[in-house]
């Protein structure tokens, strides 16, 4: 690893749903000599794109698993994560995006700003990661990058500017117009990779310059020199502009736009040569760690390979030689046979085999320096840990992880499918903190639980594929959860007598709804009541009512406890005595605190043709749904809604019919609703019947 820090990037590419993030990587790739042929990536010659290395994502034609890859372009080295759309596999988003400097926000020139564009930058802001924009798809028809730049600013907030201005649009997209170097660029060869420079067509000049007014207008907020050449009208020269920029994407304030087409292989270079003008490279980018002797207060880490080591484990994967696990070094270096620290363990790791990864092929390194990215052999950790060099106590903030919202039952067919598919689901959870598993006490029943049907399905399919575990899934059961409307006291004595010591325990106080918490525990008791030790006690046993609610057995939420008063028996008191009393206080008040029953609320966004408007919108109607808005973007009709998870099972199937196969939808977590009186009777029902069964 000899490139200088200054000309490294690490970069991640992320979009909507079939915006052309793989295809973009592909192209990338081809043109800094990583690969020799492209690929599709539903490709008809079998293959499939190379970053798309599951058999899975080659058959389905999507992008499952970030993968990560590096090249290199003007004697920069570039470090890609290619990241998937779809929202079931959001995790895969946010721990790329944890350990990124910089991205791509790629949109389509006809989709522009989609629901999951949305969610991506969300996404970005959460980390600070600077952007830059890449309109793709310009040669579809329908494309308009003006619409989409006014989109990125009205939609996301961005401050974007045009860094090029397209030539010709649709079939006649010939190339673009560098508003920088001002030249027109052209791409011929058989796969575009030569770039041919010349004047700007005379047609699109006052327009050409007219736009570059504006780049300028927008740089000099962040250059003096670059206000007084203006002033001054000097000549300005393309060095300024891009320094000037640069300055402004660092800060997140400016969003430099690129045009093109990945597919039809033009101006792939220039956006290229954009990630190395303007996105930042390791140093640009300020990484705090918190300090665990000292109050986790944070600490600003350097990207200098001579100070102890801190990295950070952000991804996981089981291969055919063991874990492999992805790191990204914040500070400090990691060579082989090295000594560090897990700090979530405490347990000392030695440093084995060290790889570089491009896909799923890689290529053994001696070491890895700050700012880089690699992966690691042979080491039992999980992801998000921190390992620092031996006597630093530090620890990086860890990525956010949303909440399952679907779970279903699997079955193994037989003995040997039981052994590897528990297995396999070791495995999954361990890659995917977003795929949890647990057993129901009840059925003995094995549980998992994810981000939607797409991510189930997929796990499922993964477990027959890669362990020969064929299972039978069970009905998707949706994530209910119990709550209360209004507060309600609870006065309980916890009294047994029996030979010997007896246990005794008073608790008083009331319950209330809480909106922002699951749980809010507040003690006000006074003059000693309840003595101060048996206080955790109370919390306890309150707490342990929390996994399943005394209505539906559905874990409860957004309750807060007051402890105001109680009583306690100098022999007979006991920490499992004033448990058992918060238990029975609990069961007390929430009978009268007005107890509902709450249900996943899932923002749908459908994308279909104006002509079948009206059905979609009658489908969602008669799934409980409520049109939040709709909007024509050319010939495609965008509605956006709000459905409860429960009436969306199997909706992919009904769309397409509903549609010729021509609409698709995006669906994501919104909020958990109070679900109708009719529909709680049907789940009281279900819950009575289930009972029945287990009895």
């Amino acid at each position: 690893m000899k490139t200088e820090i200054k000309k490294v990037r690490n970069i991640g590419i992320s979009a909507h749903i079939d915006s052309g993030k793989t295809t973009l990587t592909e192209r990338i790739l081809y043109f800094t000599n990583r690969i020799h042929a492209m690929h599709d990536v539903k490709g008809k010659d079998g293959v499939g794109a190379t970053m798309d290395s599951m058999e899975l994502e080659k058959e389905r034609g999507i992008t499952i698993a970030s993968a990560a890859t590096y090249c290199e372009w003007r004697g920069h080295e570039i470090n890609i994560i290619d990241t998937p759309g779809h929202v079931d596999f959001t995790i895969e988003v946010e721990r790329s995006l944890r350990v990124l400097d910089g991205a791509i926000l790629v949109l389509c020139a006809v989709g522009g700003v989609q629901s999951q564009s949305i969610t991506v930058d969300q996404q970005m802001k959460r980390y600070k990661v600077p952007c830059v924009a890449f309109v793709n798809k310009c040669d579809r028809s329908g494309a308009n990058p003006t619409r989409v730049m006014q989109q990125l600013k009205e939609k996301l907030g961005h401050n974007a500017v045009a860094m090029q201005m397209p030539i010709g649009l649709e079939a006649d997209f010939d190339g673009v117009v560098d508003l920088v170097s001002m030249q027109a660029l052209y791409f011929d060869g058989d796969n575009g990779e030569t770039v041919r420079r010349e004047a700007i067509p005379q047609h699109l000049m006052s327009e050409s310059l007219e736009k570059r007014e504006e780049l300028i207008d927008a740089a000099t907020m962040y250059s003096d020199s670059l206000t007084e050449a203006v002033l001054e009208e000097r000549e300005i020269s393309a060095d300024m502009i891009l320094k000037a920029v640069r300055r402004g994407v660092l800060a997140r304030e400016l969003t430099p736009v690129f045009m093109g087409s990945a597919y039809k292989n033009k101006a792939v270079q220039p956006l290229l040569d954009g990630v190395t003008d303007l996105l930042p490279c390791p140093r640009d980018v300020e990484n705090l760690a918190l300090d665990m002797d000292n109050n986790e207060t944070p600490v600003k880490l350097h990207t200098d390979s001579q100070k102890p080591l801190v990295a950070l484990v952000f991804k996981l994967e089981d291969g055919a030689y063991g874990q492999l696990t992805y790191i990204r070094v914040y500070q400090g270096s990691m060579s082989k046979g090295d000594a560090m620290f897990n700090i979530r363990t405490g347990k000392k790791v030695k440093v084995g085999r060290l790889v570089r990864m491009h896909a799923d092929q890689m290529e053994d390194i001696k070491d890895i320096q700050a700012g880089y990215i690699g992966a690691l052999f042979g080491i039992d950790c999980a992801s998000g840990d921190t390992f620092t060099a031996p006597g630093l106590a530090l620890t990086m903030t860890s990525m956010f992880v949303p909440d399952p919202v679907i779970s279903l039952a699997v079955v193994p067919k037989d003995h040997k499918g039981e052994i590897n598919m528990s297995k396999a689901l070791s495995r999954f959870t361990k890659e995917d903190p977003t795929f949890r598993v647990h057993t129901n006490e009840e059925t003995g029943d094995t549980i998992i639980s994810g981000m939607g049907e797409l991510h189930l399905e997929v796990y499922i399919e993964r477990m027959l594929r890669e362990y020969n575990a064929q299972v039978i899934p069970g009905m998707p059961r949706v994530a209910y959860r119990e709550t209360i409307t209004r507060a309600a006291e609870f006065d309980f004595i916890h009294k047994k007598q029996t030979g010997g010591a007896g246990q005794y325990g008073r608790v008083a106080g009331y319950l209330e709804p809480v909106s922002d918490a699951d749980f809010v525990f507040e003690n006000r008791v006074v003059g000693g009541a309840i003595p101060t030790q048996f206080i955790p006690a109370c919390e306890k046993g309150f707490k342990a009512c929390l996994a399943k609610g005394p209505r539906m057995q559905y874990p409860v939420t957004g309750i807060k406890v007051v402890l105001n008063d109680g009583a306690s028996h100098a022999v007979d008191s006991s920490e499992m005595a004033f448990q058992a009393a918060a238990r029975g206080a609990f069961l007390q008040a929430f009978a009268k605190a007005g107890p509902v029953i709450h249900e996943p609320i899932m923002k749908v966004v459908v994308e279909s043709p104006s002509e079948f408007q009206g059905t979609v919108m009658a489908s969602i109607n008669q799934r409980r749904g409520i049109i939040v808005g709709s909007q024509d973007e050319g010939a495609l009709c965008v509605i956006e809604s709000q459905v409860p998870l429960s009436e969306m099972f199997g909706y992919s199937t009904v769309l397409r019919s509903l549609t010729q196969g021509q609409a698709q939808f995006t669906m994501e977590f919104a909020l958990y609703k109070q679900v109708p009186q009719s529909v709680a009777e049907d789940l009281a029902k279900k819950a009575a019947e289930e009972k029945k069964n287990v009895a």
